[in-house]
């Protein structure tokens, strides 16, 4: 196999993992099968993990699975391996690392990309619970605009205001 091919391979399962990624975020960890592991990273955590992170462990059991049958039986595999162990590399570095500060150092970007990939995340973590989130991807963010304009066709960001401005009353009195 030349030099090509596994460069190829590894590319394509790169994006591929995006897809994939974005499809198990958006209809499994915010479905009903998997909303009690993902729940802990909507939620404020206390320590280094939370269940949430059984997922990378997941994808990294498959990436190992892979690497195992690419080494005994199909040589292909073990570059998609390597493709789906740099998607998540990219995926530690930009979501754990860079939009949920989950290093010692804090840095939030101000300008570019990067700034776009953490408001994007940021805006997906507004919403309370499950339901109306935006921006289900790791590595590919939509416009800020467009998330902000469908969270506020949604409701759920007023309601968000309105539950948070009632918690405030000083004339609500408990029942």
């Amino acid at each position: 196999m030349s030099v090509i091919g596994p460069i190829l391979i590894v590319v394509l399962t790169v994006a591929v993992m995006e897809g994939v990624a974005y499809s198990v975020h958006r209809w499994i960890m915010h479905g009903p099968l998997g909303w009690g592991w993902h729940k802990s990273h909507h939620e404020e955590t206390h320590g280094p993990f939370e269940k949430n992170d059984l997922y990378a462990v997941i994808f990294a059991a498959l990436s190992i699975l892979l690497f195992v049958i690419g080494s005994r039986w199909w040589p292909w595999m073990w570059w998609v391996a390597v493709g789906m162990s740099v998607y998540g590399v990219i995926y530690f570095v930009v979501h754990d690392g860079l939009v949920h500060q989950r290093w010692p150092f804090r840095y939030i970007p101000r300008r570019g990309y990067f700034r776009r990939l953490y408001q994007a995340h940021r805006l997906h973590h507004a919403v309370e619970g499950r339901d109306d989130c935006v921006s289900f991807g790791f590595v590919y963010a939509p416009p800020v605009d467009d998330l902000k304009a469908r969270l506020k066709t949604s409701g759920v960001l007023a309601r968000r205001q309105s539950r948070h401005r009632d918690a405030w009353r000083p004339d609500r009195g408990e029942d």
